[in-house]
Order: structure tokens, then C-alpha cells, then sequence
């Protein structure tokens, strides 16, 4: 399964994906300046304490000051931040339960009054590490008048245990030169898969510890060590299946939840990615047919590009591209899978889109193999991202609760056209059965699918081109929310605060008024404007 890319794919920004291929990770533009040493948000536990300054052991968490986590890469962001760790059992199922420790960073509010009740950042992935997120909540705006707290979820970069697995980030660069829907690279797959989970079952790791009820229960009991009455979340991608997982289990505390490129636990899996995919392809697509220029230049452009899946799943197109900082050429093998694959996470430029489908169908893969290789190859990725939790939540939440021919039946629903060999790997998702027999943890409750009822006031925010995780996930949850406002951004990607100042301006005027959050914004937005010249 390409389980990193998908990883990399949904905390990755527009402006990351428009940069050299070479790169993986990318910052935005600073918006907000880092507060003043005075605009410190302080608890309702009658200390008046600033947030995140006093120790607390409630129940079998504790809370310690101390040094900010680790980061792959400096954040400036961070530097006036408050830190400390978060000591919970592993397992709160089994007394005997060793504990872990989760790294803890609170960013100032950058008004001189903050409001007492904080704005928690929940990561994407799942596998990511939110506190190296930092930047990119500072740069939505999220701590202009309230804190934002950022914690590295179990077994993620600056968690101890990490649960890390480089030897599957570098299987993933290889896929490059071999055939996406091959058996055999599949079965390279699976190897590397098995090799991560004995190495990490090797260190005393219970695997069967690193899963949405846990994560939640840690985000709980990092309220109420740090003293807080009450505060709000906002989650992006898998963010959106702990929040809502979390005011399900957990509602007690919530003022209210922002999430943003929707994943419902209730459909999470394999059938759904093909739903997603169908929705942000056919949105870009259509945005092209509307805008004459692009229409003239790139006529029936779905129709081509479903085309050249087929064609390339049949007789797969091998090139060679140089990446910056290297000299040495790089193999890449095209084939439909890739091409999908390439497509889920190419929303991100929809700019280049059109062009880069014409180049492949005229002969020249360049373009796309350039960009495909960049983003697998980039060595910034490697040991950043917890398999460990991703397949928790994969291989107990979903899996179980969906057959193992899912995927194709999704893939034949939504775009029949395609060969058999491309409709049975999901987008993004690759191969999850056969990663989830080789994982080997117990399946959650079944309560774990379960819809989230909640009248706790809640922003559903999409991207009308997400190819990941489909707008229509916004009126899906929305219907058992009953204070739910929802919201699509016209042709934007998945995780929309990450690229629109629109959807920026709609979750910060949310968090100051959840009843009545601000959309005047969205009348001004326009297509963009799709190249039609190399």
C-alpha cells in the first residue's frame, strides 16, 4: 500500500506542491506575528496561572513544564511558545499499562487580552505530528486571539515511543520505477509493512494501543491537566475522525469543533477514496470546460485522462527524470494506478493540471513523472510519519468494517471505465487488506463506526477540488450536527486553511461567533486560471 504518500499528500499545502518536485514539505507565508510575552491565556482552575505552566496529575495523566518537542525542522513559530509533556498509560484497557509521554506546545494568542478558552490543532495523517503543524495554524490565523495548544498524538514524531518506520518511506520512493498495480509490488509492499510491525513489536510497543478512542481519550485528559474548563478543536484530514470521534466520546469541554477536509469514521476506507476522487476530479475538470481558454485548448479533458489510464495500465510508459540536488537520473514508471494516484494528490497545482494530462496524452510524461518523483523521493519525508498509529487506526477502525473487495466495488461505481487492476487499489490507500492481515491488532467496537450526534456548534469546511476527501462529507455529518455550518470552497484542495485566506477568515470569524461565522468572502473567489503554454 502507498500508505506515505497518502500521508504526505494530506498535510501538504498549494504552494508546497507548486515548488521544485524535489520538495516534500513546504511553509507558508507568515501571516501573524508571534504574540507578545504578556498575551498569555490563563485556566479556570483558580490559580490564574498561564496555561501550560503548572503541573497537574489528574487521575493516571500528569502534566510537566518543559522543553517544546522535537521537530523534523525548526519553527519559528514555536519560539515563544509554552511546552511541556503529557504522561498517560499505553493502554488504559490494562492496569499494568506502561505509560508514554506526548509532547506538548501552546502558541500564544497574539492579542494582549486572549480569550480563556484555546483553540486545539488536531493533525492530519493519520501518522502525522501536530506540533510540527505549527506554522501552519499560525498562519490560518487560528492564535490571533486565542491560544492554540499542539499536541503530538501517540507514537507520532515527538511522541516517546515514536512509532516510525523509514524502511516503508524509502520502499516508497522506490515504487517510483516499479509498476503501481503490479502483484509483486504489492507483495514488496506487504514485506516492508510486516518488517515495520515486528521491529516495532520488538520494542515492547502495544500496537493495539494506538487508535482513535485512545488518541482521544489523550486529548481529554490533556484538558483537564492543564486546567481548562473548556476549549475548541480544529481538525484537518484524519484531524476531522479524531474531533469528531472526540465529541462523540468526549463531548464534555467542547465549545466548539472547525473541521476541514472531512473524513467521517462512519465511511472511512477504501470505497469512499473513490467517491472523493470522482468529486475533486470532476470539480477541476469542469472548472476547465467552464473557462473558454481552457475548454478550447484541452477539449473533453476527463474523457482523455480516462483514456490514458487505460492506455498506461496496459502499456505502462517508463521515462527518466533528474531531481534538483541531483545528478543522477531517476527511473519512473507510469502506469494507471500512478496516474490516478498522481491526479488525487495533483489537485493541489490545479493550475498545471490540464496541461500535464495533454503532455501524456501527446507523447511527453516529463511533467508528470517529474512531479511524481519529486514528492516520493524527497528525503525530507523519510522517518516523519508514524505508521505505527496509522495502521492502528486503519487495520482496527476500518478494515474490519468493510469487505475486502471494497476498493473495487467503489472503483467500479464511480468510474467503470478503468481496468479491473486500477479499480481494485483505492486511491491513496493501496493495498490496506493485505498491509491490515500482516498487522495483526483487534478490531475497535463496533461503536467506532458510529455517527456523531452532537448539538456542539461545528464548521464543515471542504475544498470543491478534493480529491481526498470529498465535499459531499460536509452535508453528510452535518446531518446529525445539529448546530452544523457548512461550507465549501470553490476550487480549492484538501485541507482548505492550509491554501484560501477565505476559509482562513470563515474559521477564525467561526471560533469568535460559532452560530454565525462570516462567508461574505466566498462571492469573490474565482477559477483559476489553468495554463495553457509549457
Amino acid at each position: 500500500m502507498t500508505l506515505q504518500q497518502a500521508l504526505r499528500r494530506r498535510r501538504t499545502t498549494r504552494r508546497l506542491l507548486a515548488t521544485s518536485a524535489g520538495m516534500a514539505t513546504g511553509l507558508l507565508v507568515t501571516g501573524l506575528l508571534t504574540a507578545p510575552a504578556q498575551a498569555q491565556s490563563r485556566t479556570d482552575d483558580g490559580t490564574g496561572a498561564p496555561i501550560g505552566t503548572v503541573a497537574r496529575t489528574v487521575g493516571d495523566a500528569s502534566f510537566e513544564p518543559g522543553p517544546c518537542p522535537k521537530t523534523a525542522e525548526p519553527i519559528e513559530e514555536l519560539k515563544e511558545a509554552r511546552c511541556g509533556t503529557l504522561t498517560v498509560p499505553e493502554n488504559r484497557a490494562k492496569p499494568s499499562s506502561r505509560t508514554i509521554e506526548l509532547g506538548v506546545a501552546i502558541v500564544p494568542a497574539v492579542a494582549d487580552t486572549p480569550k480563556p478558552d484555546p483553540i486545539v490543532w488536531l493533525a492530519g495523517g493519520p501518522g502525522d505530528d501536530a506540533v510540527g503543524e505549527a506554522k501552519m495554524a499560525v498562519d490560518g490565523g487560528l492564535n490571533r486571539d486565542r491560544d492554540v495548544i499542539l499536541m503530538s498524538q501517540r507514537g507520532t514524531y515527538s511522541a516517546d515511543p515514536e512509532l516510525l518506520c523509514p524502511n516503508i518511506d524509502e520502499f516508497n520512493g522506490q515504487v517510483v520505477s516499479l509498476v503501481y498495480d503490479a502483484p509483486s509490488t504489492e507483495r514488496l509492499h506487504v514485506e516492508a509493512t510486516k518488517a515495520c510491525r515486528d521491529k516495532l513489536a520488538a520494542r515492547g510497543v502495544d500496537l493495539s494501543a494506538y487508535n482513535d478512542t485512545e488518541s482521544a481519550a489523550d486529548y481529554d485528559d490533556l484538558r483537564t491537566a492543564l486546567g481548562i474548563k473548556q476549549w475548541n478543536l480544529y481538525g484537518i484530514s484524519y484531524g476531522t475522525h479524531l474531533a469528531l470521534v472526540s465529541m462523540r466520546l468526549h463531548p464534555e469541554g467542547l465549545r466548539s469543533v472547525g473541521i476541514d477536509g472531512i473524513l467521517p469514521p462512519s465511511k472511512a476506507g477504501s470505497a469512499s477514496t473513490w467517491s472523493s476522487f470522482r468529486q475533486g476530479v470532476d470539480g477541476l475538470f469542469k472548472a476547465c470546460a467552464d473557462q473558454p481558454a481552457c475548454n478550447k485548448r484541452y477539449p473533453n479533458l476527463s474523457a482523455t485522462f480516462e483514456k490514458l489510464v487505460s492506455d498506461l495500465e496496459a502499456k505502462p510508459v517508463t521515462t527518466t527524470v533528474t531531481l534538483p540536488g541531483s545528478e543522477k537520473p531517476v527511473k519512473v514508471v507510469l502506469d494507471g494506478g500512478t496516474l490516478v494516484n498522481w491526479l488525487t494528490s495533483a489537485t493541489h497545482t490545479a493550475e498545471a493540471v490540464p496541461l500535464s494530462i495533454d503532455e501524456l496524452a501527446n507523447g511527453n510524461p516529463q511533467r508528470i513523472a517529474q512531479q511524481w518523483a519529486g514528492w516520493r523521493l524527497n528525503p525530507k519525508g523519510i522517518g516523519v510519519v508514524s505508521h505505527g498509529l496509522a495502521y492502528g487506526i486503519f487495520c482496527s477502525a476500518w478494515t474490519p468494517y468493510e469487505s475486502k473487495d471494497a476498493a473495487l466495488q467503489g472503483g467500479q461505481e464511480e468510474f467503470p471505465s478503468f481496468p479491473r487492476s486500477v479499480q481494485a487499489q483505492a486511491p491513496l490507500l493501496t493495498s490496506l487488506h493485505p498491509d491490515c492481515d500482516v498487522w495483526k491488532v483487534p478490531a475497535a467496537a463496533p461503536s467506532i463506526r458510529d455517527v456523531t450526534r452532537s448539538d456542539i456548534p461545528t464548521l464543515a469546511l471542504s475544498g470543491a477540488f478534493d480529491a481526498q476527501t470529498g465535499a459531499d462529507n460536509g452535508p453528510y455529518v452535518a446531518r446529525t450536527l445539529s448546530k452544523a455550518k457548512v461550507v465549501t470552497i470553490p476550487y480549492e484542495p484538501h485541507v482548505v486553511i492550509a491554501t484560501s485566506k477565505c476559509a482562513q477568515d470563515i474559521a477564525v470569524s467561526f471560533f469568535e461567533n460559532p452560530e454565525a461565522p462570516k462567508t461574505e468572502c466566498l462571492k469573490s473567489l474565482e477559477a483559476p486560471e489553468f495554463k495553457t503554454e509549457p
